[in-house]
């Protein structure tokens, strides 16, 4: 996704060669269109799965499922970290480490809003250590849906998180893939099967 890619270079601020700060336009600051953008992109990537829920994790990925779900005209569900007191009925849950944040908390969903007749896409901001999307992965198991696929925005390619997700069978699409980058500089791959599925191939 080129727009993705040009924004990133323009304005997101490399701290290190793994840490990307994009709060001005994805994850703090939000551009709306950019976002309604990502959603329409996500729906070309995947195309016409039976998706019948949008699956992420709160914070940063919310904006993201939304406007997935928005163009597939489906609802989508966010995990919580913390279990609220209004949240008294049975849930799934995994536990998860957050590579930011350098700290280990717990997700998790009402059983009410999923099921074993869903089949669920699941969207987030990055792919890096690839922790929380194993999270969600389990919370879907432990319901009985099936999982379709992951879709994220950013995918820091030069970290574990892709293969832990395709070692358990998962698609994995991400709109734009870092393969390094260092204060003032990022460098992307090229995500050859999405450009074949986008020529029809």
């Amino acid at each position: 996704m080129k727009v993705l890619e040009e924004r990133i270079r323009e304005e997101g601020r490399i701290l290190s060669d793994t840490v990307l700060k994009v709060d001005s336009f994805l994850n703090h600051q939000v551009d709306t269109g950019l976002a309604l953008q990502i959603g329409r992109e996500f729906r070309e990537v995947f195309g016409d799965l039976p998706v019948t829920k949008i699956l992420t994790v709160e914070a940063s990925g919310i904006q993201f499922a939304m406007a997935a779900g928005i163009a597939y005209k489906v609802p989508f569900i966010y995990a919580k970290k913390k279990k609220a007191v209004t949240l008294s009925e049975s849930v799934y849950s995994a536990p998860v480490h957050s590579f930011t944040r350098q700290e280990d908390y717990r997700i998790s969903i009402s059983q009410n809003y999923l099921g074993p007749d869903d089949k669920v896409l699941i969207i987030d901001d990055f792919l890096a250590t690839g922790a929380a999307l194993v999270g969600l992965a389990d919370i879907v198991e432990q319901s009985g849906a099936q999982l379709l696929g992951v879709g994220c925005v950013i995918e820091k390619s030069f970290q574990e998180g892709r293969s832990l997700l395709e070692k358990k069978g998962i698609a994995v699409h991400a709109l734009a893939r870092i393969s390094s980058m260092a204060p003032g500089e990022v460098h992307f791959i090229a995500n050859e099967e999405m450009i074949k599925e986008s020529a029809g191939c």
